[in-house]
């Protein structure tokens, strides 16, 4: 258990092995939600990297890529097209 002291303009800091296995980095946002009386801190890239992922399920496969070598050759024809 970790404690933070907030500051007289409502500010913390919070503690550094927190930030760590949060992957928080200077400038990152934080979700704030509540469930039950109760609130938690959600790094706000890894909900959005998680919706994304959710929304993105299967797309790779209607695209016919059938594994990460397919998506490498993808992405190497896009940059040969982009380079012309």
């Amino acid at each position: 258990m970790e404690l933070a002291k907030i500051t007289s303009k409502g500010q913390i800091t919070i503690p550094k092995d927190i930030r760590e296995k949060m992957n928080l980095r200077t400038g990152d946002r934080i979700l704030f939600l509540e469930k039950d009386d109760k609130f938690f801190l959600q790094n706000s890239n890894s909900v959005a990297l998680a919706e994304f992922q959710q929304k993105m399920e299967g797309a790779a496969e209607e695209a016919g890529f059938k594994n990460p070598d397919d998506v490498v050759k993808y992405i190497k024809k896009l940059r040969k097209t982009a380079k012309k």
